[in-house]
């Protein structure tokens, strides 16, 4: 006997009709122009402040550098531009006293400030850092534009205060023998000796400029590693080497000031520097910073 199966009713294929599509993309667009709404604001904040941060930074890390030149200038070596866009001061690598007749020792040479033909001293006191050849030794610079100006240097220069140094003798390392190109100190109309017969060594200039880049804005430059020279020039001759330091500067004019002759003996060199926080747009930042300058030669 054989068995019958009742017929399957037919199958429905499955989808989604037109309507049903449309409405899902109704729908969706709505929820994404709510959230478009709300998550904006956040989004684009966090991106104004991180790059409001970056520019902070990059100011705080180039006034820090400045300020640390700064301190190591030689006494009364700093000099601003008229227009407050540079800065350029005597780096120093260290300084100590030198050995004078007075102290009454034997064997040693003394600096002396009456004999041109003795161009080596004995530098005292073994806490000084290693003076190299090539660097400058200063005595009791004023930076006044004349015989106690160190800027007045030139190559076996008379009447100055300051000379080159050809070698050093470290036999006894705790008092190394330094030697000059020539002895300038004893060729002075006034002999300018320290009153606590100091000295300070000079590696050479250092310039801070704000200038136009090559992408037309402006930027925050060091130049080193050029010749002495009396008038402060912009940008330095004679081969100097530069490293921008901070890029997007706002505004040149005033970044420094420095004070007036009258309080340089213990001045401050105030920096004053606006990056834009987006090379389009027009939101600063700006940092102030004081550096104490210390004058006394």
């Amino acid at each position: 006997m054989s068995s019958m199966r009742a017929p399957r009713p037919p199958c429905r294929t499955g989808g989604f009709t037109l309507v049903e599509a449309i409405i899902v993309i109704v729908i969706v667009g709505i929820v994404g122009a709510i959230v478009a709404v709300f998550i904006r604001a956040p989004v684009q904040g966090y991106a104004d402040t991180a790059a409001r941060a970056a520019a902070s930074d990059e100011a705080d890390l180039a006034l820090r550098r400045i300020a640390r030149d700064l301190r190591l200038a030689l006494p009364n070596s700093v000099r601003v531009s008229d227009d407050g866009s540079a800065v350029e001061f005597l780096l120093t690598r260290t300084g100590g006293r030198y050995l004078t007749v007075d102290d009454d020792v034997d064997g040693f040479p003394v600096l002396d400030f009456d004999n041109p033909g003795k161009v080596s001293f004995t530098a005292v006191g073994g806490t000084m850092r290693r003076i190299e050849r090539d660097d400058y030794i200063v005595v009791y610079n004023l930076g006044s534009g004349d015989e106690s100006d160190a800027y007045r240097y030139a190559p076996l220069a008379k009447g100055v205060n300051i000379a080159r140094v050809t070698g050093v003798d470290e036999a006894s390392p705790n008092n190394p023998v330094v030697s000059m190109d020539s002895n300038p100190f004893a060729t002075q109309s006034t002999p300018m000796r320290s009153p606590s017969d100091r000295f300070q060594v000079v590696t050479g200039p250092v310039s801070y400029a704000c200038e136009r880049g090559k992408d037309g804005n402006s930027e925050l430059v060091r130049y080193w590693d050029y010749p002495i020279a009396p008038a402060q020039n912009l940008p330095p001759q004679g081969g100097a080497q530069r490293a921008v330091i901070a890029s997007r500067v706002a505004d040149c004019s005033q970044v420094f000031r420095y004070g007036s002759d009258a309080t340089r003996r213990s001045a401050l060199v105030i920096l004053n520097l606006a990056l834009r926080v987006s090379r389009d747009g027009d939101a600063l930042v700006r940092l102030v910073s004081q550096v104490h300058v210390d004058n006394t030669p």
